[in-house]
């Protein structure tokens, strides 16, 4: 069903991608869904935790997102590979570890910005000077 790359898609395919989102993207997914069920029990446990927050909070976008996924299968793979207990993989605060994690990616970038923003105009509504036209950083 799925066209080669050097010939051009079938009036089905772009519809169904127009509907659905790229079909690559799927299929990545399912690669991820894969190596994560194949990760020991604990650190499957992790990663499923972790994807269940990023659904949540993490991009929306379907290749960014895809590359934080195959990423984060990556890091436990190794972490598990090398015996890396959870709480070294994730430290005591998992929320920073993630936040930080999001923010090596192109919408997670997008979310500080427009965190800085928000608090920024917060700060001007209460008539104080905006956090990012001081020194210190958010």
């Amino acid at each position: 069903m799925a066209a080669e790359p050097t010939e051009p898609k079938s009036r089905y395919l772009h519809y169904l991608e127009a509907v659905t989102g790229p079909l690559e993207d799927k299929k990545r997914f399912r690669q991820y869904k894969a190596r994560v069920k194949r990760l020991p029990g604990h650190y499957r446990i992790a990663a499923e935790a972790l994807e269940r927050y990023l659904m949540h909070f993490g991009p929306a976008d379907g290749s960014g997102a895809m590359q934080m996924y195959e990423d984060l299968a990556e890091l436990l793979e190794r972490s598990a590979a090398d015996g890396t207990p959870i709480r070294d993989v994730f430290g005591q605060d998992p929320v920073e570890f993630v936040e930080a994690f999001m923010a090596n990616y192109p919408l997670g970038q997008y979310r500080r910005r427009e965190r800085r923003r928000f608090t920024d105009a917060i700060a001007r509504a209460a008539g104080e000077e905006p956090a990012s036209s001081r020194s210190d950083d958010l």
